[in-house]
């Protein structure tokens, strides 16, 4: 079994006492295919960036589950073997009401009891977006708490993850609170027309900003997973939605709402679409997964975020003193370890001009930091620097850019 925790001091998760910011697919390729070079489609997926991928199902059954536990063991055998853990769906079964059937408290408690022990096993995924407005009813939060305290008695040692709608008020989310170790939402705003799964006049993809800013408020003190676009049923004809257009984020769209999760308080970033193939190209559709998607836009992204440079940024706490900027449309985080100080910026709209940033330590309030290296940008063979002076540097910025810098400490 793996011990899997919360790291209480920056809401990065602990796997093996091991700090990592978790990166899913969801859903990853199927266990046992192959990917277009012909490797292990999970083993192509971890050696890109890859830690995590959602697995279980939304139809457990007690009836069944004898059946169901051995398939979802094999796919958690497979996560095991190419170093990959499992979020875990659970489907509908969180969901207690006050005199709920015992046969439902059982399929509740066989199925948590019957994998928690996997090593494959990373966290749980509650009851999907309870709070949704546009489900025919909310879920009372009483239910999924009842849920929570029920799994939690069997199985203390995976965190529970209940992921949101885009466009619940902050008011109808709060009740969540004790149901949840981890929280977060899923929003897709690449669509035609823009802005079609936040219901929102926002339709620019700087909303992913603002729901994540909103889940760090109903989160109360809990870390944030952000679920991003790959594909949804949104952009997804079918015989009731004729007129749905297929669309996908572009590399420069996916990496600035990464970045922009990242910098309103995200812990870990969810991709959620490869598997629905109804839009993938035919060689795609026959792999059971968007390899194209991935090759273009995921791994890339996923190799800048498990670099050796920007990985631990992601997992750093944020810093006591932060960097400031105004110019608009700019959005940062500062966070800092023992070794570094990190800017992560975005650009939400503006623009494109040079950018004054100040509140870096100086001989006044730290130390003298006199330059920075913007990072996975290069000159000459190294990373671009900027030059720093009593806690000021400068830098070009464009809409929709995302920059890291480092100064060593």
């Amino acid at each position: 079994m793996s011990a899997v925790s919360i790291d209480r001091s920056t809401g990065a998760l602990l796997v093996d006492e091991r700090v990592i910011f978790p990166l899913v697919l969801s859903n990853g390729p199927p266990a046992g295919s192959k990917a277009p070079s012909g490797n292990d489609a999970l083993a192509e997926v971890a050696a890109g960036g890859a830690n995590f991928i959602r697995a279980g199902r939304p139809d457990w059954s007690l009836d069944s589950l004898d059946e169901q536990l051995a398939a979802e063991r094999e796919t958690l055998d497979a996560a095991a073997a190419n170093g990959l853990h499992c979020w875990l769906q659970l489907g509908n079964v969180p969901d207690l009401p006050e005199r709920a059937p015992a046969a439902t408290e059982q399929l509740l408690t066989n199925l948590v009891g019957g994998l928690k022990d996997h090593p494959a096993l990373g966290a749980w995924k509650g009851l999907d977006e309870p709070a949704n407005p546009n489900r025919s009813a909310r879920v009372p939060a009483a239910r999924l708490e009842r849920a929570y305290r029920k799994l939690k008695a069997v199985d203390p040692d995976h965190p529970v993850v209940i992921t949101q709608a885009p466009i619940g008020t902050l008011a109808q989310l709060k009740p969540y609170r004790p149901a949840f170790d981890i929280t977060g939402a899923d929003i897709y705003p690449v669509s035609y027309p823009p802005g079609k799964h936040a219901g929102r006049r926002a339709r620019d993809i700087g909303i992913v900003g603002a729901i994540t800013q909103k889940m760090v408020q109903a989160a109360g003190g809990k870390p944030v997973w952000m679920t991003l676009q790959v594909a949804w049923s949104g952009v997804i004809p079918s015989p009731q939605h004729p007129n749905n257009v297929p669309r996908f984020p572009t590399l420069q769209q996916e990496r600035f709402m990464a970045y922009q999760a990242i910098v309103h308080g995200a812990r870990g970033l969810s991709f959620f679409g490869g598997h629905l193939t109804q839009i993938a190209r035919p060689a795609d559709a026959q792999l059971g997964w968007n390899w194209t998607f991935w090759g273009q836009v995921l791994q890339p992204l996923l190799g800048e975020l498990t670099s050796d440079s920007v990985a631990p940024a992601l997992i750093a706490e944020n810093a006591q003193r932060a960097v400031q900027t105004r110019a608009p449309g700019v959005e940062l985080v500062t966070r800092q370890d023992a070794d570094f100080v990190y800017v992560i910026a975005v650009r939400r709209r503006g623009g494109t001009s040079e950018v004054s940033f100040t509140g870096l330590p100086n001989r006044r309030n730290g130390w003298p930091l006199t330059g920075g290296e913007v990072l996975l940008e290069y000159e000459q063979g190294t990373f671009r620097t900027v030059g720093a002076a009593n806690g000021r540097f400068r830098d070009w910025l464009g809409e929709h850019d995302a920059r890291v810098y480092r100064f060593q400490r």
